[in-house]
């Protein structure tokens, strides 16, 4: 297939782009600078300029592309208006490239976030999200799985609070970037809330397979370790920076405090069994070890 994809040089994006060149696909990537444009053609994907506010531009690289991977997302939790753009940037770009495959049965996958279930591990049947923080982000994806009624063989790998690479990645490296600044290895709450984890590595198989067969309006997660206590994610930080592991306030968060405070564990039984998909790359505590001091 020639596909589409939007964040194609970010930490999950750039493996994605490999796993897909690998087994036989070309890949359009978007980028909205020349660094980013000068990697991707590097990794051997062609170019497409543009960033997620322009709708055009997502639109005409829907309209080449035998398929669709969405992974592209601002990633600004400085505020809570910060993360409102963002959340709102994505959800119109999400319109804009879901309303271009309309009635073609090409394959459109976009990245998701695990849910959260009380009292046990998240399933593939449960719902995202739709209020809250990240709420925006849930109803933007359940729209583009609701594509699957007009013609869209719509997906969502939903990926877990921390997708790591060489020790960084996810929620656990926003641990690691904090503990680097205040000189604190920090957790919330008691730390024996769970946050699941995956490598990208493993994730990027997840995303072409799904790519390549999960039927229309599927929800899949690229979960690997069901969840590590996340106290015991800050003492591995510490212990790699030679730095004091404490609880700290949920507000050093910010705008993602209550996430980060929140048991969130994950399964993946039902996406190992239906598409085959088995993680073999290290998990989180042990990608971990290859932080730097």
């Amino acid at each position: 297939m020639r596909v589409f994809v939007t964040g194609g040089t970010g930490l999950i994006g750039s493996v994605v782009v490999a796993e897909l060149l690998g087994h036989g696909h070309t890949v359009l990537a978007l980028a909205r600078s020349d660094a980013s444009a000068r990697a991707a053609r590097e990794a051997g994907a062609e170019v497409l300029r543009g960033g997620l506010a322009d709708l055009d531009v997502l639109r005409s690289g829907a309209a080449g592309a035998d398929g669709v991977i969405h992974l592209a997302f601002a990633n600004d939790f400085s505020s809570p208006e910060a993360l409102a753009r963002a959340v709102t940037e994505e959800s119109e770009a999400l319109a804009a490239l879901g309303e271009e495959l309309v009635g073609s049965d090409r394959p459109f996958v976009t990245a998701s976030g695990t849910p959260h279930a009380p009292g046990r591990a998240a399933t593939e049947a449960d719902p995202v999200p739709t209020e809250g923080p990240v709420g925006g982000r849930g109803r933007a994806v359940t729209a583009v799985l609701g594509l699957a009624a007009r013609g869209v063989r719509s997906a969502a790998v939903r990926l877990p609070r921390t997708v790591h690479h060489h020790g960084d990645g996810g929620f656990a490296g926003v641990l690691t970037g904090i503990a680097r600044r205040t000189g604190v290895s920090g957790y919330p709450g008691d730390g024996t809330q769970r946050w699941p984890a995956v490598h990208a590595l493993d994730a990027a198989v997840l995303f072409r397979l799904a790519l390549e067969g999960a039927p229309a309006g599927s929800a899949w997660h690229a979960v690997a370790d069901e969840g590590d206590a996340v106290r015991d994610i800050a003492a591995v930080i510490g212990r790699r920076l030679g730095l004091p592991v404490e609880p700290v306030p949920t507000e050093t968060y910010g705008p993602l405090g209550p996430i980060f405070e929140a048991d969130q564990p994950a399964s993946s039984a039902r996406t190992r069994q239906e598409l085959g998909w088995r993680p073999e790359h290290p998990s989180l505590l042990e990608d971990l070890e290859n932080i730097r001091p």
